[in-house]
């Protein structure tokens, strides 16, 4: 199945594929397929090994990857829309195996749609952090066009680490781009190959971000897993001890993909204890693939 996630409007979001039996297909085929649907991921899903609901692969056109954001809500909206979870009423969990770990991911029938929202399998974890100076050359930025108040560039994690960098404006959202022969020499001293840009919009979003994975020469139009960080870094840095934070997070507006991304952390004693992020998807196609 093929699916747009994040998004209520076909067309929109970011596409994903879910080959819902997997079973009998290696590494190597699985890798070929991700390669010829060409998708920031395909997933693929198997029996579980842990008595869980299911066990999925998640791989980008080049590499296996151990978790990513979009590819657990779509691969629980597939399921749920082609009838592999069974009968339910309301609302369902399942729990997917994968290799950061398990994935809860809870899903809900909202009017004529399903909408699923994931638990991330780690809690935020922070790697180092980098000068505005030094990184804006890499986004074809100015130094002041990166704002560093709340934090300055810098890794975090829930399951796979980006580079998070605040912009100052919409403009330079707009304007922002990767220039791979900088951005590698970052890269080489240890810091993701993924960069998320975001603005603080306080317009009918909370948050407007891009991200881009410049070595696959992909930007992505909604990146579950980076904003589900996002949450946890930015719960870290709030004043609240205890309780819920939210962000509505729009992605993908550039690109012509427009992308809706429902964000939140939970705290307690002023630690972030949970991040979870949730959307809804769209079915676009079905199929068969001939392998071999």
């Amino acid at each position: 199945a093929i699916c747009d996630v994040f998004t209520d409007t076909r067309f929109g979001g970011n596409p994903l594929a879910v080959l819902p039996e997997s079973e009998g297909l290696s590494s190597e085929q699985m890798q070929q397929i991700a390669r010829e649907f060409n998708f920031s991921e395909s997933t693929f899903v198997l029996p579980p090994e842990q008595g869980n609901t299911r066990r999925v692969r998640i791989f980008t056109p080049s590499s296996e990857i151990p978790f990513a954001g979009h590819p657990n809500v779509g691969t629980a909206f597939a399921l749920a829309t082609l009838g592999e979870l069974g009968d339910f009423d309301r609302a369902t969990s399942v729990v997917f195996e994968e290799e950061a770990g398990l994935v809860p991911v809870r899903v809900e029938r909202r009017g004529d749609g399903v909408w699923c929202e994931l638990s991330a399998p780690q809690t935020i974890a922070f790697g180092p952090s980098v000068e505005p100076g030094r990184l804006a050359p890499a986004l074809a930025l100015q130094a002041d066009e990166i704002v560093a108040t709340t934090h300055p560039p810098q890794v975090a994690s829930v399951g796979l680490p980006f580079l998070f960098v605040e912009l100052r404006d919409r403009a330079a959202l707009e304007r922002a781009r990767v220039d791979r022969d900088v951005f590698q020499v970052l890269v080489d001293e240890g810091f993701p190959v993924c960069i998320h840009v975001y603005l603080r919009s306080n317009d009918d979003f909370d948050v407007r971000a891009r991200m881009y994975a410049p070595f696959d020469e992909i930007e992505d139009p909604a990146t579950g897993s980076a904003n589900c960080a996002l949450a946890g870094l930015l719960a870290s840095k709030d004043d609240a001890e205890s309780g819920a934070l939210q962000w509505r997070i729009a992605q993908g507006v550039e690109m012509g993909r427009p992308s809706l991304l429902e964000a939140r952390a939970q705290k307690r004693d002023g630690a972030v204890v949970a991040t979870f992020v949730g959307g809804a998807s769209v079915l676009v196609a079905e199929g068969a693939i001939e392998v071999g």
